[in-house]
């Protein structure tokens, strides 16, 4: 894909992002949480809901995958320090660490907003909790897809064996996938929590991609 549309498709899929708020926030709101707490596209949110239950199995599961997402994140932080201390300096790092490094901020900041704004609680009120927790976007599939996705497209690089390299992709992103479908039927996010967390790492993994492609000339 050239550079020019991965920033497209990085706006449009803001764009959507922010149009799924509103609509989350003002269509079909009913009051079906936890506590009376309201929430948007009710009927949609609440057959899903119902369909799947909760399956806390999943959610464990999806816990993992978190670690093992934060451990990646960690390896590439240490790969940069590597290079820092080789090169004796820090215009000698990789430029694809210090993107990296940009849009972990990035999801950091996110996920830090999206605690304060709140636009959704959990359907659910989580083991140890008094009170239903923000649920939207699903920061944990934001969090595994966008650290899992620019993993994938900074794996060539980094690891020189092809069959290892491609056995590594193929996990992020099998990781993905897993995460998502998990997330969703483990009962503790609304589907439009998903949803959102899907868009958002949509927009955020084109933005890279196509700073990548400015930082590598």
């Amino acid at each position: 894909m050239k550079r020019q549309s991965k920033f497209i498709m990085a706006g449009v899929s803001g764009l959507l992002f922010i149009i799924w708020i509103v609509l989350v926030k003002t269509v079909d709101v009913d009051s079906i949480g936890p506590e009376g707490t309201s929430i948007g596209l009710s009927h949609i949110n609440k057959s899903v809901s119902n369909l799947f239950g909760q399956r806390l199995f999943w959610y464990d599961a999806t816990e993992v995958f978190g670690i093992i997402a934060i451990l990646v994140a960690a390896a590439f932080a240490l790969t940069g320090l590597i290079q820092l201390i080789k090169r004796k300096s820090p215009a000698k790092v990789d430029k694809e660490i210090y993107t990296l490094g940009g849009l972990y901020i990035i999801v950091i900041g996110l996920y830090v907003l999206f605690e304060v704004v709140i636009i959704n609680y959990r359907p659910v009120i989580m083991p140890g909790e008094e009170h239903p927790e923000a649920s939207f976007p699903s920061s944990h599939t934001m969090l595994i897809c966008v650290v899992m996705g620019s993993a994938i497209m900074l794996l060539d690089k980094y690891i020189k064996n092809k069959s290892l390299c491609n056995a590594l992709k193929i996990l992020c992103a099998l990781i993905m996938i897993v995460t998502v479908i998990g997330r969703l039927v483990s009962g503790v996010h609304w589907f439009t929590d998903i949803i959102g967390g899907v868009i958002i790492s949509v927009a955020l993994l084109a933005i890279f991609s196509g700073v990548l492609d400015v930082v590598r000339g």
